[in-house]
């Protein structure tokens, strides 16, 4: 070889050489950031937006958000997608995940399809591939289209089912041919992925994405044992058994009893083995204690039979009042999902943390979030471990891209790799976990 390959190893500082590095994951395992459209588009009555639930919630019950904020401005990405994405690429990333703002396209939640809405979307993917990087698609991050919600109260009337299925046919059609990860639902009611089956057009491997913590036995009974397991298939099982198995699981049967729908045969067929993979939202870890059943007011949280606590992980406490730093978690909810699953491929679609917002720190103090660092550090360790055990794990999305809307947090918290200067022009700062992360992916 040349003089230069015959460099050795030892003469690169060795601080910059960290043992552990994405040279220990898969050659083909995809490294992402994650945003969402409601939280970082803003521009939310511009070039012929309709109005979103959320456009309205805050708006009505501004004393539901804690700074009385709206995603109105959210991080500018409407307007600043392209400086966004060059970033992710200067980082090192794979893949960048957006939401798609449903009634950005159909204004009104069908018939009438909006052409600037779809020009930006086809802006942001082209601009994504130009980069390099491969666009991981969300078609419903929570962003409801309100003239629907009026018509029919959403996703509580059957009626959504061929909404819903006319806008991600529009969506697979249109921007298919370029995107090939798309991900139907972030907080999935599993009876909306019926239908797809039929669906006109193959846009590459559809998921669901579901959120959920893992739980550990608060003591040793086995009551423990079991409040916790049951804790696993409330948050996780209600969504993720029927796409598998066509049915809820049987814990919840036997809980919530006739107040749980029933599948009909059809549905349980459609639903059967309905996805590709299955996408991942793990943030934090509780503990689970047996509870006893209540016979009135009765919730999802009382039908669980379990009081949940974060009370031993106090010490991992973050800014985030329901958020314990807890990367063993994760290790465990994918043995769980390997076991359970059938080992179908999984992508983890979100994992990160807050810290609160100070205006009052200096931006270059502000950028200094080791604790963030650690936080995806301990989380990429486990998961390594999880893929040497045999689960197929195909990619990861750190959350997220830049500080934005955090919903009823408003602006008050940071969730962001890259910093947004809200008291000045929304200018853009990579953290300290951004340069992290670019060093953990060069190549």
């Amino acid at each position: 070889g040349t003089a230069a390959s015959a460099t050795p190893r030892s003469a690169v500082p060795s601080h910059h050489v960290s043992t552990f590095n994405r040279s220990l994951f898969p050659s083909t395992f995809l490294f992402g950031i994650g945003s969402s459209a409601y939280q970082a588009e803003g521009a939310a009555s511009v070039d012929g937006r309709g109005p979103s639930i959320w456009d309205t919630y805050t708006r009505q019950h501004t004393e539901k958000i804690w700074d009385h904020s709206t995603g109105d401005m959210g991080a500018d990405f409407y307007h600043r997608y392209k400086g966004d994405i060059k970033i992710a690429k200067e980082i090192g990333l794979d893949s960048f995940r957006f939401s798609i703002s449903w009634s950005r396209i159909f204004p009104k939640g069908k018939g009438a399809v909006n052409p600037l809405g779809v020009k930006f979307y086809n802006n942001v993917i082209d601009e994504i591939l130009a980069n390099g990087l491969k666009p991981f698609v969300t078609l419903f991050h929570w962003d409801f289209p309100q003239a629907l919600e009026d018509e029919y109260g959403g996703f509580r009337s059957p009626k959504v089912v061929a909404d819903f299925r006319g806008y991600a046919n529009f969506c697979f059609k249109t921007f298919g041919d370029r995107v090939k990860y798309w991900v139907t639902l972030n907080e999935p009611l599993s009876f909306s992925l019926n239908g797809y089956n039929g669906g006109t057009f193959a846009p590459g491997q559809i998921g669901i994405t579901n959120p959920t913590h893992y739980f550990l036995p608060k003591s040793q009974s086995a009551a423990d044992y079991k409040a916790a397991s049951r804790a696993l298939d409330f948050f996780f099982g209600w969504y993720s058994d029927p796409v598998f198995y066509g049915d809820y699981p049987e814990s919840m049967k036997s809980s919530v009893g006739s107040r749980l729908p029933k599948f009909t045969k059809a549905e349980s067929e459609g639903l059967k083995n309905s996805i590709d993979f299955l996408g991942v939202n793990y943030y934090t870890t509780y503990y689970a204690e047996h509870a006893e059943p209540v016979s009135a007011n009765r919730t999802f949280y009382t039908d669980i039979l379990a009081s949940l606590s974060s009370k031993y992980l106090w010490q991992n406490q973050t800014d985030l009042n329901w958020l314990f730093i807890f990367p063993k978690g994760i290790h465990l909810l994918m043995a769980h999902i390997k076991d359970k699953y059938k080992n179908l491929p999984i992508y983890i679609t979100e994992n990160g943390m807050a810290e609160s917002r100070n205006d009052s720190i200096p931006v270059n103090e502000a950028r200094k979030d080791s604790i963030r660092i650690r936080y995806h550090d301990g989380h990429l360790k486990f998961l390594l471990q999880a893929i040497k055990e045999g689960v197929n794990l195909k990619g990861y999305y750190a959350w997220s891209f830049s500080d934005s809307f955090e919903w009823d947090a408003g602006y008050t918290v940071r969730f962001g790799l890259i910093y947004v200067d809200y008291k000045n022009n929304l200018k853009r700062y990579p953290k300290f976990s951004a340069f992290w992360l670019q060093k953990f992916l060069l190549k």
